[in-house]
This record gives C-alpha cells, structure tokens and sequence, in this order.
C-alpha cells in the first residue's frame, strides 16, 4: 500500500448496498492517510456530508465538483394502460404539465375494468397483465421505431417478464439483412469458446432468433457470455429495443435514445408500491446520448390512477441519499483483533455510519424538546377519571383480541367462508404472535394497545379463500380470506401482498362512508384479520371487475347494516361455529362483564367523551413518541453498535475463536479467511469433521447449502444420503444459532437454521460427477445465469476453504478442498470473458 497514492472509487453510491456497502467503508476508513481519493457519482445529494467524512477521517481536504446541468435534456411520458397516445407530463425544462398528466389518468379511468382487474391480480401475487401490458408493449415500440426513437430499453422489474415481453413481439422484425448476418457473425464467433454440447443449450440456441429481429433481454438469468455479447450489440447499434432489469442501470455504459418503464410499481420483498425518486432517475438516466441525440425520451407506462404529488415526487425528486450500510461481521472483528494496536471499536468510531449518527445528535434533542412541549400542550378534562376508563377499554380490545384468536381457528371459522356471506374485518392487522391452542385450550396475546381493538373495524363481504401455507413453524394451516370492503388509498401508495404488512396501501372504511377517494376493492387479507362472521349472506356477482358490481355489493352490505340498528346478526359461537371450550366461555363473561362496567363509569355519560379520548389517546401517542426519541438520543450520543460487538465477542469466546483474554485461537484465524459464507456455522464443520468424513462431492453439495440463499419451486429431491448431510449441517447451525440468542443476539433460531438451503445439492453432485450443463438444468426451474453464478461462488469458496486450512496446517483438507474446486472449474460456467 505505500506505493499506492491515488484510490479511484467508481459508482461511490455502491456504499449504500447492504451487501458490498460495508467493503467500501472499511476500505476507505483503513487505508493510510497519505493516499489521495477520487470519488465518482451522479446521484449523490448528500455529497457535502460525505466529504465531509472524509475530511474528518484523514485529515486532508474533500473537494466537492458538482454540476445539476444534463447534456442531453429529457422528456418524461406516460402511456396509459389501454391508450392510444402518450402524454408529455414534463418537458425537458422540468416543468410538471399537470392537464397532460390528468388526461392521462382520465384514460385509464375510462379503461375501467381491464385496468383494475390487472391491479387486483397483482396484489395477489399474480401476473395478471399478460396479454394487455403485450399489446401496450407492442403498441410503444412501433410507436418509437416509427418515430426512429430507437435504440429504446424497456425496463422490468423481474427476469420472468423481461422475457415474456421479449418473447410476445414474434411479428416484430427491426434488422435489414446485412445487420442480420452481422449480429449472426457477431454472436457466433463470441459463441466460439464453447464446446458444441453447450451451443446446443436451450438459452444459447434461442437466443439469436431474438437478437436477429433487433431485440434483446438483459437479466442475471443469462448467461454470462450471453450478457456480454447482448451488450456489445446493444453498444454497436444492433439491437434496437432491449428488455432489461434494473440492474443495468447501474455500473454499465449503455446508454440509448428512450427508456420505457413498463410499470410504476415493483416488488421490494414485503409487496408493490411506487418505485422512489432515486430508482427513477437512475434508470431515466440511460436516456439520452451525449452527442448523438438532441433529447432523451423516457415513457412511464400506468395502469392504475397515480396521484399528481405522488408523480411530482417520482419524476422531479431528489436521488437516494447515500447513507451508511456498515454492519459488523465476525471476520471484520477477528481480522481486527489479530491486528495489533488495531480495535473494531475504532473501525466503528470512524465509520460514515458513526458520523451520520454523530450529526443526527443536535437534532434528536430537538425533537425530544419539541415532543415535551406538544405533549404538555394536551390538556385533558378529569384526566384521572379518563385514565380508569381508558385503562378498561385497553382491557375490553385485549379481550377481544383474545375471542377473535379462538374464533378465527380454521376448524372453527373456515367451514362459514362462503361467498356473500358478510364479515367485519379488523382496519389493522393482528399479531402473528396471537395464537389459540386448542389441544390445552390456551391463548396467548402479545402487548395489549398493539393492536386493533373494537372501534378498528369495519363490515364487508367475503368472496373467496384459499390455504396460503402451512402456518409457519407452528405447522397449522394459514388461510387468506378476499373481501369485498370501501378503501380509500393511502399516500404511500404500498400494495401488501397480505395485509400483514407493515405499510398497507389502502385504508378500509364502512361501507356506508361514500366520498369521491373511495371505491370497493377486493383485498386479501388473512383469516386472523376477520373480527366476526355475521349470518347475512347477500348475491354476489360471478364477475367483479366492473365497478357497477362492486358498488352494487357493497351498498347491499350497507342496507344490512341499516336494516340492523342494533347490531348486524353474527353466528354464535356454540350453535353455529361449534366452540365447546370452558376458557372461552368464561372469557365471554368477561367481556359482558368489563362493557357494564364501562357503560356505568362516569366517564362514559359525559358530553365531552370524544373529545376527552380523543385527548387521551393524543397524549399517550406523544408519550410513546418521547420515550423512543429518549432511546434514540442516547443511543446516538456513545458508539453505535456497541452493544451488539460486545455479545459477537461473547458469540467468538463461547465458540473457541478466541480465548478469555481476546487473543485469536485457531478456529478464529480460520474464520477470517472466510469472507463469503457464515464464517461461524463452516468453521465448525471444520474442525468436527464433518468436510473430512464426507467424499468430494459431497464436500461440493454441503458447501452450496452455505452459498445459495434463494428459495426454488422446482428442485430435485434430496437422496437419502444427501439429505442426512444436510441434516447434520442444521444441526451445526442451530447448535450456533443457539449459542448467538444465548448471547442476546437478537436473532431467530430456526430463521437462521432455514437460511441455509439445500435447493443446490443434488445438483452440484451431478455437476462434481462430470454431468453436461444441459442436464443439470434439467434438474431445475432456475435460469442459467443463476445457476452459473452460485457454482462460481462455490468454487470461490471452496478456494477460501483451502486457504483457511494452509494457515492451521491442515494439509489432507488443504488437498481434499483444491481437488473439489478444480472438479467444480469447467465447461460453460468458468468460461472467459468476452471483454478479457
């Protein structure tokens, strides 16, 4: 390193991943201070602060150039779902157009039931745009092309529809002849390194049929050569319109003349809401080349209404800010305590993570003076009395939460789902920690005031259920329920894929609360989310896409429920759902019991009970609100992370990485060579025995399960052999998942045991027994590109795991894991790259 003097970091934004993030840093706060940095970004906000960090860290100036000026201005569209035309909604001055924009809305609104029978599809979980969103497809690129608006990239945001829109423009032909032998000519010679069984391979041999049209797919489900060659004839002009994720927006110079968003909505793990600000610009970003176009065109395909504000902030908001993603490992901690004069405390004191927390400080206190002062500004009238009675009411919703729990158990509630049937649904979520046993006829509740209580209800109308699942880890059936209630969408604009979770799109109302933001949905939400079946049933139309049908539904629910002013009728318990519990029985006592009680305080007869509630219930906000911004305050004045290194030293103490007085032992100097898999769980079966005990290929298939990480529907069925190794790998990880929650790691046990999966093994021993890449991936749903990347990542590790045992000495397993990585290195997965 002392010949180093200059540092050149790329893409600096890269630090934000919660992956490679941490790399970045520590690189940056390690190396010495004589070397001089460049830091390259276009999408950086926070630049000053950064800089600032970086002065702070090594004492030398930061330099800021920064310019907003574009070469190539752009101009945002939107194609409606269903249209005929695009709308210009921003010109390349940057002004928001809003008659275009609602013009645009105005047409999907006339679309009507296509449109929102899409949307409720993909809040399930399905597809449900396939022919329609094809058409719309079609209809942009002959629009682009027509115009020469090509080259144009259409981005998706899964792999599955870059390759099905691709595949839907069958009569789409964009190639005269001679760029026709070119891109064959092209191809083929890059196709030359391989042998002529993997030319043959499915995804190598029907790819040219797309490519000689002028279209292309980009994803990391090709493979690798495949990518690099669509990138060479993307570059060259030759492919015309490429179907792309938006991992190509990032790192790669591939610009084109239009980007197309075929949606405004993506998966982010937990559902579907508006991509942000910062993933727009990124990708509008590829629009417009310097040099070659006057303007880029970048087009916003909707199929649902989007709010003007919500548009404002996705076209002409601010970029991601560039915040910390430094976490600590246990090789980090390892590799800095064999380090002398070396800490992880002062890795951690000079990470941009400890600055950003640092200079939150002044504004945390603030906060907490501004909370004190809101929070003493509620005055209550009679607080004493209101506390008794709110203090009742906690207990009457935990109650209730605790009947609903027995109600809500399949055997009892399932068998009334019927279609039609009326049903009061909870606003909120419950618990998934809200459990009924009914073997000891037990309940468990979690904290009371969590969650919702008798008012946070609403009445609707089932239409259909389905078993989702087998309940977890508790084994027990989990059902989703699809109701027909009044919603009104929320600002954030998040689509659960149930209603568990944390950020739902829509906010349920009654039936009868009519106003022009409202309309009947169908939502999914799961069966312990219903408060209680009533025995109405009403018709119910086979077709709910039209909003006629839905209206006309939900206005019977309403008649009921004003046909029924003392309460809509609901099944009982006994008769109806057959509930024989003498716990249950006496918990309904209870609940009669605590309403008298209610009805007869003198809280409750007075004028001003909204009111004084209302106050209430603004006050214990604030006081909650005061107590955590307390917490953050003080956690933000010492070290971060403090905490959580002090139990991953108990963690490495307990396990033998290191003795009591901190020096590393053996298992912990081969721990910091391990850099890509759990450093914990791989060198216990190290040093048990377990990579000795089992042949080569075996020692491949058991290191897969310690490198993949993602869930398959179609994979191989594990030998009976293969299976008692994975077994035992479990066992391993529980024994040191137990180990970490005995620290006080917060860490789940069984979570962390199931992240290691076994979706690879079958198919690395076939891969380790010489079977061709063709029959592997016979073997498989996964793309190939998949399947290459994770037997590279095996093969790397299985490089570490050779190293970590030259450092102890362990020859026979130094051997053993050389042999394993060079039957792991061959064929089309370790092929070179076109770019070397």
């Amino acid at each position: 390193m002392r010949e180093v003097g200059w540092v050149i970091y790329d893409e600096i934004h890269y630090m934000r991943d919660s992956e490679r993030g941490v790399v970045w840093e520590e690189s940056i706060v390690l190396l010495p201070d004589m070397v001089k940095y460049v830091f390259l970004s276009a999408t950086i906000p926070n630049a000053r602060e950064f800089a600032e960090w970086v002065c702070k860290t090594h004492n030398q100036p930061c330099h800021i150039v920064y310019t907003d000026f574009r070469p190539t201005p752009l101009e945002h569209y939107v194609f409606p779902a269903n249209g005929e035309g695009i709308f210009l909604v921003m010109d390349r001055q940057s002004k928001f157009r809003d008659s275009n924009f609602e013009q645009a809305v105005t047409v999907i609104a006339d679309g009507g039931g296509a449109a929102a029978a899409r949307v409720a599809n993909r809040a399930r979980g399905d597809d449900g745009k396939k022919e329609a969103v094809n058409q719309d497809i079609f209809k942009i690129i002959r629009m682009v092309v027509e115009r020469n608006y090509d080259p144009v990239i259409v981005f998706a945001f899964n792999k599955h529809e870059c390759e099905k829109m691709a595949n839907s423009l069958h009569k789409v032909d964009l190639c005269d002849e001679d760029e026709k032998k070119l891109i064959d000519t092209i191809y083929w010679n890059a196709m030359d390194s391989l042998s002529d069984e993997d030319k043959r391979l499915p995804q190598v041999a029907n790819l040219p049929n797309l490519l000689r049209r002028g279209l292309g797919v980009h994803h990391s489900g090709l493979l690798p050569i495949l990518k690099e060659v669509i990138e060479i004839l993307f570059q060259e002009g030759l492919i015309k319109v490429l179907f792309a994720t938006e991992t190509m927006s990032v790192g790669l110079n591939m610009p084109a003349r239009t980007v197309v968003f075929c949606s405004p909505r993506k998966f982010d793990g937990a559902g579907f809401r508006w991509i942000t600000s910062g993933e727009y610009i990124q990708m509008s970003g590829r629009a417009g080349r310097r040099g070659k176009d006057d303007r880029g065109l970048v087009i916003l395909m909707m199929d649902e209404r989007m709010d003007p504000p919500v548009a404002k902030n996705m076209l002409h908001g601010q970029s991601d800010t560039l915040d910390s993603a430094f976490h600590l490992n246990y090789a980090m901690i390892l590799n800095l305590m064999r380090v002398e004069g070396a800490e992880p405390e002062s890795l951690i004191q000079s990470s941009f993570a400890q600055f950003q927390n640092d200079r939150a400080l002044p504004g945390l206190e603030a906060k907490i003076v501004e909370i004190q002062k809101d929070r003493d500004a509620v005055k209550i009238h009679d607080e004493d009395s209101v506390d008794e009675y709110v203090k009742l009411k906690d207990g009457l919703d935990t109650m209730i939460r605790e009947r609903r729990v027995v109600t809500n158990t399949p055997t009892h509630a399932v068998p009334f789902l019927q279609p039609g049937r009326l049903v009061r649904v909870c606003t909120k979520s419950p618990s998934i920690s809200s459990t009924y046993d009914e073997e000891d006829d037990s309940i468990r509740i979690p904290v009371p005031g969590t969650e919702p209580g008798e008012e946070d209800v609403v009445w609707g109308m089932i239409v259909s259920f389905e078993r989702i699942g087998g309940g977890g880890k508790s084994g027990k059936a989990a059902y989703g329920v699809d109701v027909l209630v009044r919603t009104r969408e929320n600002s954030d604009g998040k689509t659960p894929l149930s209603s568990k979770s944390k950020n739902d799109r829509y906010e349920f109302l009654n039936a009868n609360e009519e106003d022009d933001s409202s309309e009947p949905r169908v939502i999914r939400v799961p069966l312990e989310q219903l408060d209680v079946l009533s025995s109405v049933r009403v018709y119910l139309p086979k077709d709910l896409h039209p909003r006629e049908a839905r209206d006309q539904c939900i206005s019977s629910v309403g008649e009921v429920i004003k046909r029924f002013p003392d309460g809509v009728p609901v099944l009982d318990a006994t008769r109806d759902l057959k509930i024989d519990s003498e716990n249950f029985f006496k918990l309904l006592k209870r609940i009669d019991g605590i309403k008298s009680m209610m009805k007869k305080h003198p809280v409750a007869s007075s004028e001003r009970l909204v009111e004084q509630l209302s106050a209430h219930k603004r006050k214990r906000e604030l006081s909650i609100a005061l107590k955590q911004a307390k917490k953050n305050a003080k956690a933000a004045a010492g070290l971060i992370m403090r905490n959580e290194l002090k139990q991953m030293r108990r963690v490495l103490k307990r396990l033998g990485h290191t003795s009591a007085d901190g020096v590393v032992q053996t298992k912990g100097r081969v721990a910091c060579e391990l850099a890509s898999v759990d450093e914990l769980v791989t060198a216990e079966l190290i040093f048990n025995g377990m990579f000795k005990e089992v042949d080569v290929d075996m020692l491949v298939a058991l290191v897969s399960c310690l490198v993949w990480r993602e869930k398959s529907r179609n994979t191989p069925k594990l030998s009976e052999e293969t299976a008692e190794v994975f077994s035992r790998l479990k066992d391993v990880a529980r024994k040191v998942g137990k180990q970490m929650m005995e620290c006080r790691m917060s860490v789940d046990v069984e979570e962390y045991v199931e992240g290691f999966r076994s979706e690879l093994m079958e198919i690395m021993l076939a891969w380790c027994k010489g079977n061709k890449f063709a029959e592997i991936m016979k073997m498989t749903d996964l793309f190939e590109g998949s399947i290459v990347r994770a037997i590279r990542r095996v093969e790397e590790v299985l490089r570490q795991l050779s190293d970590a045992c030259r450092v102890i000495g362990e020859t026979e397993l130094q051997e053993k894991f050389t042999i394993a990585s060079e039957k792991v290195k061959r064929d089309i997965v370790f092929v070179a790259s076109l770019f070397l």
